[in-house]
């Protein structure tokens, strides 16, 4: 090692013998004689041990007081700005199914408004079932997207569904007869379920560990945001056909941005094309990362997979039977807190509460709330724990539909005085319903159905989790508003009218009699 020399004294020696080493550094002080330079700038205290050696040595680790194997690391971080524009371009497929979430709430009261003079005007009746079939149609979308990308890829399957998704809403658009809104509902929840199956398992496989729960929640608060989207661009538009030529541009947005991102590295890799998921890893974590140590992780968890692959038949097994109906479970209470049927039908809420707020004003006021209490939930979901949120959430949202019970109860007994006294209420109860939700019932079943079940099963029971949720919405909007007679007429039971039940009253009289 060079050593510094002050007036031909050599001040910093370093022996080498073998495994063996030793410093001995003489103090000096300064003369005024120049400094021969070299590359062993030494503290001018005394260096006692090769560890303080290796914290003063030149070069970067000298200067940045580093060890190595912190250098290593670094070095090695991957970037993640390839990673935040991928998550932006894909959940912007969230931000469109979100539309179609909130699109019926401004537009339904001006479907079934008879002043408007609009050539299609519907009924109360086919207005549940212009809401709910939303539903029927994400229903099926979940069992194809399952199918989808594992066939055309992640990014494959996403694309595929960008043009359904403006066919429907020129379906929705151009409608002149009721069939025509059916077909394009159903036509954009088949969408919505394609895409709530590919994007969660895009982000999924190609975000870092340490940011894969951020990218993650980008899903949720866009969806949530597409919501608020439809309910504002509800008070811009003056016409529920030109609302829904404002909701296709999202999609439009959705496919630009695709084009720019690269499929997901594990499915290239399931498929055998191991340098074109080379070269996507890279593209997602920065020319400078060391890629190696990850693709071997990724080589060993898909040949772990393909050797343990479970059917639907395995379901019954315990260790997954009990998960899967902890999941479903959890899917049903999602939807029979009745979150849907709320959002599809705000403004209607509003009129009908009297309140002195704009029916338009109301919706955008929870829909701000929502996406606020999403980020925040984002914020508590490792910290307070699922268990603790979900019982919190529940009971706040239990607590908050009976206060706003309370108020359609007094609107029967004596609407003035409820409307003078009790104003405040139904724009109050549906921020707390709304902002508890989004805390715990939102988020967490789906949250849970990804870490229940394991890699081996996660395809199957997701898909027959993701069923039960959406079947379970669409009977809660489909329904929503009747009485236990009128749903068993939906389902095919007799009808009961006023002449039928008099009729029976009769005759249980005159059996009496006799």
């Amino acid at each position: 090692m060079n050593s510094v020399s002050v007036g031909g004294r050599d001040e910093c020696s370093l022996l080498n013998n073998g495994a063996q080493s030793s410093i001995n550094v003489e103090r000096w002080r300064v003369l005024h004689l120049p400094l021969k330079p070299h590359p062993c700038p030494l503290s001018r205290s005394r260096i006692k041990s090769t560890e303080d050696l290796s914290h003063t040595h030149t070069g970067v680790m000298g200067f940045t007081g580093k060890s190595t194997s912190e250098l290593v690391e670094v070095k090695n971080k991957p970037s993640y700005l390839m990673q935040y524009f991928a998550a932006i371009s894909v959940t912007m497929g969230a931000l469109s199914l979100g539309t179609s979430l909130g699109y019926t709430s401004p537009a339904s009261p001006q479907l079934m408004d008879n002043s408007t003079n609009s050539s299609l005007v519907i009924t109360t009746e086919q207005n549940n079932w212009f809401s709910s079939t939303v539903n029927l149609g994400a229903l099926t979308g979940g069992l194809l997207g399952g199918v989808c990308i594992n066939t055309l890829g992640r990014r494959g399957t996403m694309l595929a569904s960008v043009l359904p998704f403006l066919a429907s809403w020129a379906l929705v658009g151009f409608a002149n007869n009721f069939v025509m809104l059916i077909v394009g509902r159903l036509l954009i929840g088949l969408c919505t379920g394609v895409t709530c199956i590919a994007v969660p398992t895009y982000i999924g496989e190609f975000s870092s560990p340490d940011i894969r729960g951020a990218l993650g929640s980008c899903f949720q608060l866009m969806a949530v945001g597409g919501i608020e989207f439809a309910y504002v661009f509800g008070i811009v538009m003056s016409t529920w056909r030109g609302l829904a030529g404002i909701c296709a541009i999202p999609p439009i947005i959705y496919l630009t941005l695709l084009l720019f991102v690269k499929e997901s590295p594990i499915y290239l890799l399931s498929k055998g094309k191991e340098r074109e998921a080379r070269e996507a890893l890279q593209y997602f974590r920065g020319k400078n990362y060391n890629i190696e140590a990850e693709m071997k992780l990724m080589r060993k968890t898909q040949d772990d997979a393909q050797q343990n692959k479970a059917s639907l038949r395995d379901l019954k097994t315990p260790y997954i039977l009990k998960p899967l109906l902890i999941s479903c479970t959890l899917m049903v209470f999602q939807q029979l807190s009745g979150i849907n049927a709320v959002l599809f039908n705000l403004n209607k809420i509003f009129k009908g509460s009297g309140s002195t707020l704009a029916t338009d004003i109301g919706p955008i006021i929870v829909g701000a709330v929502l996406v606020s209490a999403t980020v925040i939930a984002s914020v508590l979901m490792d910290k307070a724990g699922r268990k603790i949120l979900l019982v919190v959430s529940a009971a706040v949202m239990c607590l908050s539909l009976v206060a706003l019970d309370i108020f359609f109860y007094a609107m029967q007994q004596d609407e003035v005085w409820a409307a003078d006294k009790l104003s405040w209420l139904p724009l109050t109860s549906l921020i707390v319903f709304v902002t508890a939700f989004s805390v715990g019932s939102g988020p967490i079943p789906w949250l849970m159905m990804g870490e229940l079940f394991s890699l081996n099963v996660r395809e199957s029971a997701s898909g027959l989790a993701t069923m039960v949720n959406w079947s379970t919405s669409f009977l809660v909007t489909l329904t929503k508003g009747k009485t236990l007679q009128e749903i068993t007429a939906l389902f095919g039971g007799p009808v009961l009218t006023e002449e039928s039940t008099e009729k029976k009253e009769d005759t249980r009289i005159e059996t009496v009699e006799l």
